[in-house]
């Protein structure tokens, strides 16, 4: 079986603009990032094995499945509390999700590392480097060819795990996404995976847990210099919604700052 960092994706930056994504209408399809047959199959085994797990475990409630279309192009856009979270939305979701995901899950060494690189490849992550803004943007745009054909982008806005359960402010890059595409956002509220896997405990604890899919966010599309106001704007947007789903209580700063102040480690 092939290794896991084999199905890293090369992430080409020249992705062409992107027009509306609307229902039977047909856009440009960048020529990486394809989904291929060993991606269709991990992930299809990977839902098969982590279900009924999360059933005995976790009995996950999942709400609003009707609110995430049948085909098209999504961004589903969620709280993170947890590592568990891009694997509870996996599951409760009746359609494939590409998730952008940290770097360092490609490269984690042990068995938290092995874990890790097994459901990036099953699921087909894009790698997101957060300490480079050149390559932040190559996976964004990586993320736009993912919505260019029809698929779901699973992004978390907070861009690092909450340290203590609150909900901390959300990046542009979701926002910038929906007003360059205009596809909608549907913001997910993911309650009790924060008391199950926190960022200071290394093995799950048993629970219940919560996914809860909000109606989907439609924005205009717009690009061009004015775009910066408008990204503020959708992006309070969507982490309101997404703080209706979730009931946490919100902080007023972006999460890596907090844990920077805190001395901890973004991750």
């Amino acid at each position: 079986m092939p290794q896991a960092q084999t199905m890293v994706r090369q992430v080409d930056t020249a992705v062409p603009q992107l027009v509306p994504a609307q229902r039977g209408t047909t856009i440009a399809v960048p020529a990486t990032h394809r989904v291929d047959a060993w991606s269709r199959i991990s992930y299809a085994c990977m839902k098969k094995v982590l279900s009924p797990i999360c059933q005995v475990f976790w009995h996950p409630l999942v709400e609003g499945l009707e609110n995430i279309p049948t085909d098209g192009p999504a961004i589903i856009a969620g709280n993170h509390l947890s590592v568990l979270d891009a694997a509870f939305l996996a599951i409760a979701s009746n359609r494939r999700i590409t998730f952008l995901a940290k770097s360092e899950y490609f490269t984690t060494p042990g068995l938290k590392g092995m874990a890790g690189k097994m459901f990036v490849a099953a699921t087909g992550q894009i790698a997101v480097d957060r300490g480079n803004r050149r390559k932040a943007t190559a996976a964004l745009q990586a993320g736009a060819g993912v919505l260019s054909r029809g698929g779901l982008l699973g992004i978390f806005p907070e861009g690092t795990r909450s340290p203590d359960g609150r909900l901390y402010r959300g990046k542009h890059g979701v926002a910038r996404l929906a007003l360059e595409t205009g596809v909608p956002v549907i913001p997910v509220g993911l309650i009790g995976t924060f008391q199950v896997l926190p960022m200071d405990r290394r093995l799950p604890r048993a629970g219940r847990v919560q996914v809860r899919f909000g109606t989907p966010l439609n924005f205009p599309r717009m690009t061009g210099e004015r775009t910066g106001l408008a990204q503020r704007a959708a992006t309070e947007q969507i982490m309101r919604s997404i703080q209706e789903l979730s009931g946490q209580r919100q902080a007023d700063i972006y999460a890596e700052r907090f844990k920077a102040s805190l001395g901890l480690v973004s991750r």
